[in-house]
């Protein structure tokens, strides 16, 4: 299944099978949303809240994909890259929204999602590095983020675990974190709970039209009818036969291989983490989570839906991992796996209507799906109930690809 994780260990992200007794197809719905990942399931999770009748279809299970296989970082400030102001700007309005987001997922599912609020470390190793970071962190002070410059020492004394041969870091103590494992859960358990029907094992076939308007979907040769769909489905977002024609989303997968690794118990008893901060390098990002995972990731590979695990790849995480953290060697590994980041041409979502009633897009978040999943259900929420799309979302609609607009 296109997006879906290789895993080679039972303890890595495991897809969630179909549920016995899923429902059926239903015939009628107000809202279908092509796709169960973070960002299909926030989407219908908002909508089900705002009490409308809303199908979630996923081809194999929801959350099982690309979305289980991510680190789950929110990390506004530390993603900022030349170029990508109007991103920022979404990016942090998606992050301010994200406490109370998390609190209502919290409430509604009656579970954690582990969030964690302690911010992201970038660090540098040699002098190269340094001044590639000094760079980084000028654009960051440019856009008035509040990111601050770390000397070596300050950095060990951050985090003492880390190699002495740090040359300095930038600090970035807005950015926060989640477990994707516990988010996607949550978000079912909550969808479900406001009365959202879940359809998995389910491949949506084609768009229901009529008079130049979508009017449904067809799913494993049934068809649902709705006022709107929306396409959530990552990285198969735009393969299939799925979008009218006319619609261009530039859309690819992204593969990127990822592990998870554990202290392993010294004289009988568990080991702390060696860091307590999400650690960034120039080749990995490190998470730490409350569970004792360490999640390390991940490469950047243009492989199509080529799913498998690579031997080059673990050596670039393990090399990259090592450079900063010594006695990872010693580190139980508990699962590695690969997903695909559904990317664009700029990186940047789809969000909103496009020139077809009736469809709407909520696809092609990247590395920043748990990040912009609350400003993606909100502006969602906002074209069903309201209409339009505000706030900074209103600039993300599939029209700047070319033939589509809204």
């Amino acid at each position: 299944m296109a997006g879906a994780p290789v895993l080679f260990n039972a303890l890595g992200p495991l897809p969630r099978p179909p549920a016995a007794g899923a429902p059926q197809v239903p015939p009628r719905v107000d809202v279908a949303v092509v796709g169960g990942g973070v960002v299909g399931l926030s989407v219908g999770w908002h909508l089900a809240r705002r009490g409308l009748a809303v199908a979630v279809f996923d081809a194999a299970s929801a959350g099982g994909g690309t979305s289980s296989a991510a680190t789950g970082m929110l990390a506004a400030e530390a993603e900022h890259e030349p170029g990508g102001d109007p991103l920022l700007e979404l990016c942090r309005e998606s992050l301010a929204l994200w406490p109370s987001f998390r609190d209502a997922l919290e409430a509604d599912a009656g579970a954690s999602i582990d969030y964690w609020e302690k911010g992201t470390l970038i660090v540098a190793v040699g002098r190269d590095e340094v001044d590639r970071l000094r760079a980084r962190h000028g654009l960051q002070v440019r856009a008035g983020l509040d990111a601050r410059w770390m000397g070596a020492s300050a950095v060990l004394d951050l985090e003492p675990g880390l190699r002495p041969n740090v040359g300095g870091g930038i600090f970035c103590p807005g950015d926060h974190q989640v477990d994707p494992r516990l988010t996607v859960a949550a978000l079912r358990a909550a969808f479900l709970a406001r009365g959202g029907l879940l359809v998995e094992a389910a491949a949506a076939d084609r768009l229901d039209m009529s008079g130049g308007a979508v009017t449904g979907v067809v799913v494993g040769g049934q068809l649902c009818r709705a006022g709107t769909v929306v396409i959530a489905s990552g990285a198969a977002a735009a393969s299939g036969n799925l979008l009218p024609d006319g619609l261009r989303l530039p859309l690819r997968p992204l593969k990127g291989q990822s592990m998870a690794l554990r202290a392993r118990p010294l004289f009988g008893r568990a080991q702390p983490l060696p860091i307590d901060h999400v650690v960034w390098t120039a080749e990995v990002h490190i998470a730490p989570k409350s569970d004792g995972r360490m999640i390390v990731g991940a490469t950047m590979e243009e492989a199509g839906f080529e799913a498998s695990v690579t031997a080059g790849g673990l050596y670039a995480l393990l090399e990259g991992v090592r450079r900063v953290l010594p006695g990872v060697e010693e580190m139980a590994v508990e699962g590695v796996w690969a997903g695909f980041r559904p990317t664009t041409e700029d990186d940047a979502p789809a969000l909103g209507a496009c020139a077809v009633p009736g469809l709407a897009f909520a696809a092609g978040h990247h590395r920043n799906g748990y990040l912009l999943a609350p400003v993606t259900a909100q502006a969602i929420e906002a074209l069903v109930v309201d209409g339009r799309v505000a706030g900074a979302a209103a600039g993300f609609g599939i029209g700047r690809f070319g033939k589509g607009d809204a």
